[in-house]
């Protein structure tokens, strides 16, 4: 299947194909783990939280953020 295949199928269509795609991932045998970079980036993001330098929004701080 092509990306061109994928785009003319209907929103519906699409939707149940990727329904299906998770769907075949969640019973994988293997576990499947997060690649090495997500563990630096996730400990720069906790080292930046504890020095103060950064800080956690709520979703609706971000939009209002967004639309300022």
């Amino acid at each position: 299947m092509t990306p061109l295949d994928i785009k003319q199928m209907s929103t519906l269509e699409r939707i149940q194909a990727m329904e299906a795609l998770w769907d075949s991932l969640c019973h994988e045998e293997e576990e499947m783990l997060p690649p090495d970079w997500h563990a630096e980036i996730l400990r720069t993001r906790g080292q930046k939280l504890n020095s103060g330098n950064s800080r956690i929004l709520t979703l609706e701080q971000v939009k209002a953020l967004s639309r300022t």
